[in-house]
Order: C-alpha cells, then sequence, then structure tokens
C-alpha cells in the first residue's frame, strides 16, 4: 500500500506501519461516516412530517442502531488490540541497545534543536545549566568532564546514517516542543525535566529522496509540532541521511581538534 494520501514519502523502516494504520482508521470512519449519513437521509425521508403528521411516541422498535454500534466498537477494538496497541509496543519497548545503534540527544529550546553527539569514546559528556552560554555552550557541557571533551554538538543540523537504527533521547531546556520529522513518521513531545527516547531506522538517504521527488534541493526538515513561543515559526532544523562511510567523514569534520580536546578551547 502507498504512503497515506496528503503525507510525504516514506523514510524509515516504519513508516509503512504508520501508514498501514492510518489507512485502517480512515477507512472506518469513512465506513461509520457514509453509514450513519445514509441512515440519516432514509430518517428524513422514512419518518417525514407529510407521511406522519401525528407523532409516535413509541418511536422505532428495531435494534438495528445497536447492532451497528456494536459492530463499530468491536472494529474499533481490533483497530486497537490488534494493531495500534502491538506498534506503540514495539516504538516504545523494543528499543535497540546501545551497541546495536547510534544514540544521540537532542536539547530542544526557543528556538533550536541542538543536537549531541558522543566522540570516539562512545560517552556523552555531561551536562549543567551553570555552563549553558547561548554563544559558545548552548547545551551547558561542562567543560570539566573529559568525558565530554570528545563530543560533536550542532544546532539545527543533525546527520544520520542509512540503514542503521538511531536513538534519539529528547529533552528540553524550557518548554515543551514536539520533535516532528514527518518523512520518518515521527513525532514526540520533549518536555522540560524529562529525558525520553525515540528511535527510527532511516531507510532512504536525502540523495535518494531528492531523486524520488525530482527536486534537488529537497531536506528532511525537523519541525516542532507544538507551538512554543512568538518564534514558534522559525524552530526548524534538517537532517541529512547518508551513507556510513559519509557519516563517518561528516562526524571527523565536526569533532574538536586535539587542542580543543587539551583544553584550551575550554579556557
Amino acid at each position: 500500500m502507498n504512503h497515506f494520501p496528503g503525507m510525504p514519502p516514506i523514510g524509515s523502516a516504519h513508516g509503512a506501519s504508520i501508514d498501514h494504520m492510518m489507512w485502517l482508521v480512515h477507512i472506518l470512519m469513512v465506513v461509520v461516516f457514509v453509514g450513519w449519513a445514509v441512515i440519516f437521509v432514509y430518517m428524513l425521508f422514512r419518518f417525514r412530517a407529510k407521511k406522519h403528521p401525528k407523532a409516535d411516541p413509541v418511536g422505532v422498535r428495531t435494534h438495528a442502531s445497536r447492532y451497528a454500534e456494536i459492530a463499530v466498537a468491536i472494529a474499533e477494538g481490533i483497530l486497537l488490540v490488534g494493531f495500534s496497541i502491538p506498534l506503540w509496543s514495539q516504538r516504545v519497548d523494543d528499543i535497540p541497545e546501545p551497541d546495536q545503534a547510534l544514540e544521540i540527544h537532542v536539547i530542544a529550546q526557543q528556538f533550536a534543536w541542538n543536537i549531541q553527539y558522543p566522540g570516539p569514546d562512545g560517552i556523552f559528556g555531561r551536562l549543567a545549566p551553570q555552563f549553558v552560554d547561548p554563544q559558545t555552550n548552548p547545551i551547558g557541557l561542562d567543560p570539566n568532564d573529559p568525558a565530554g571533551k570528545d563530543d560533536v554538538t550542532t544546532v539545527n543540523q543533525m546527520h544520520l546514517p542509512v540503514n542503521e537504527p538511531a536513538v534519539i533521547h529528547l529533552t528540553s531546556m524550557d518548554v515543551i516542543h514536539s520533535f516532528y520529522l514527518p518523512e520518518m513518521r515521527i513525532k514526540q513531545d520533549a518536555i522540560p525535566g524529562m529525558e525520553i527516547p525515540l528511535w527510527f531506522t532511516p531507510t532512504t538517504t536525502t540523495a535518494e529522496m531528492r531523486k524520488q521527488l525530482g527536486n534537488d534541493s529537497f531536506q528532511y526538515e525537523i519541525g516542532c509540532a507544538q507551538l512554543c513561543g512568538i518564534g514558534h515559526y522559525r524552530m526548524r532544523g534538517f537532517l541529512t541521511v547518508e551513507s556510513k562511510a559519509d557519516f563517518q567523514a561528516w562526524l571527523k569534520s565536526k569533532a574538536p581538534s586535539k587542542e580543543e580536546e587539551q583544553g584550551s578551547f575550554w579556557q
């Protein structure tokens, strides 16, 4: 089944399951809407005032409406228990282990997405509010923590290797935001004081999606799906999906220099 109408092409491994769920829900909605519309028109005609000038206090004696309501309830139960809950459980409970996925931190703030990659040591540096500097250290990376010396941080620019699971640890520095990648079928609120994991596997590189759409300027866009303040409209980030070799080259190009790792950068 193709991607759901009105949605962009699918770029992740689980995207087809999300679209399949949307198809099922909307098919049920159409069936219910058409069914009740037919009944409504029938009632207008069948019980019109011209044919029934005197009100009938007994009313309809059939149980057809009850059976229809039961059928709709059963269909909704099947959608919930058979499709929605297993899909939700997979996204929440079956998060890949750290050695099987790329882990990154995404810290939302008014009005930007701050992204932190662990360095070659694979350990994230400690973050603390007293070290936050809007210009040089927006996420508050502790300059005294050796684990953070080799970390890579970016603003509004995320890179991921194709066909490899990515686990994003999402949080917020100020208000509630919502991390939204429509092509990846990912949307999750970023809540202050909470670190929420979400994961997906990108299956289509940026270059492949540009070719598929016939748009050489296409970019995967990270949007904020929660009104978060007067600058909400400009809270946009961008995801680049590329080969593992290109990703590693990009990560290496962003890595701190030896002088920075040794401490001069933090003076």
